[in-house]
């Protein structure tokens, strides 16, 4: 693709954004996992249905403090939900704005994640809330897990509708951070099991999700590599340094990968993998090294 035809600047985004995209990912691949885990409708998969609702809502309440901090004049945020404009003040929707979609869809999932969030405190017994276990039943997760899902994939999305060189120049990014963050959340709900024994069982069936995962990376990571070669625009991603932080992206493929490699699809193969500290850290470094080095590199 010539360069002229990538007219628009480099939108200087900071270490903000970056972890807005980090959080979104675990955020709404949580969520996800979750409520997959509940429809089994096994009562042993509830503690880790969970855990993933607990880890689902922390991150929709720092997101948008991210997000409003990298506008540049934080207080003005709210402006992207409510128009302030004399004689046509109400919700500024706009459907064509993927901005607007964005931070509509953030409000809506944060009611989500904060009725799953205080309903799983008052099944463990944390507070006494019972209207909330109400609303919080299969088919309201479901609605969640939809805009979950939305939220996980969005910020890839959003780059690919960008006039940027490398993210214009793909379809996959989309694609690519939606398995980045199923597989970075199905790695952390693993790790927090460290502290949740009853939630252990369910962790042979989320370390087979989560080599399904890694392996839908990768499948990604490949097509991404060869819609920017086809470009004519991969160097600029994969060039030094940014080729250090690929490295890391793909090391924490590899407990997925390997799993699945030695014992395919058994839920009882490399659980102890699992549990150790080291694996699931790793993972989540790479989830974070992918969307460093996506973000910044076009910005050099």
């Amino acid at each position: 693709m010539d360069d002229v035809q990538h007219f628009a600047g480099p939108p200087d985004w900071l270490w903000y954004i970056l972890f807005y995209f980090v959080l979104a990912g675990l955020s709404g691949g949580s969520y996800l996992i979750a409520t997959l885990i509940r429809l089994r409708g096994s009562r042993a998969d509830e503690p880790m249905a969970r855990i993933g609702f607990y880890v689902a809502f922390p991150p929709v309440l720092v997101a948008p403090i991210l997000l409003a901090l990298d506008l540049g004049q934080p207080w003005r945020f709210w402006h992207m939900l409510w128009n302030t404009t004399p004689g046509a003040q109400g919700p500024n929707f706009k459907a064509w704005s993927p901005m607007s979609i964005g931070a509509w869809a953030l409000v809506v999932y944060g009611a989500f994640t904060t009725v799953s969030f205080l309903a799983a405190l008052v099944r463990d017994g944390k507070i006494r809330l019972p209207v909330v276990v109400r609303l919080d039943n299969r088919v309201f997760n479901v609605a969640g897990a939809f805009f979950g899902l939305f939220i996980a994939g969005y910020t890839g999305v959003l780059l690919s509708v960008s006039n940027q060189p490398v993210w214009s120049d793909t379809w996959a990014l989309g694609g690519l951070f939606l398995a980045s963050g199923l597989s970075g959340s199905a790695a952390l709900l693993m790790l927090l099991t460290r502290f949740r024994p009853e939630a252990r069982p369910s962790s042979g069936m989320l370390s087979v999700s989560e080599r399904l995962y890694a392996l839908l990376e990768l499948v990604l990571i490949t097509v991404f590599t060869l819609t920017l070669v086809a470009a004519g625009t991969s160097a600029q991603v994969f060039g030094p340094p940014w080729i250090l932080l690929w490295v890391v992206v793909l090391s924490g493929l590899i407990p997925g990968l390997y799993g699945l490699a030695t014992e395919r699809l058994s839920p009882s193969g490399a659980v102890a993998l699992r549990h150790s500290l080291l694996s699931p850290l790793v993972v989540l470094c790479g989830v974070l090294a992918l969307r460093a080095v996506v973000i910044f590199s076009v910005q050099v």
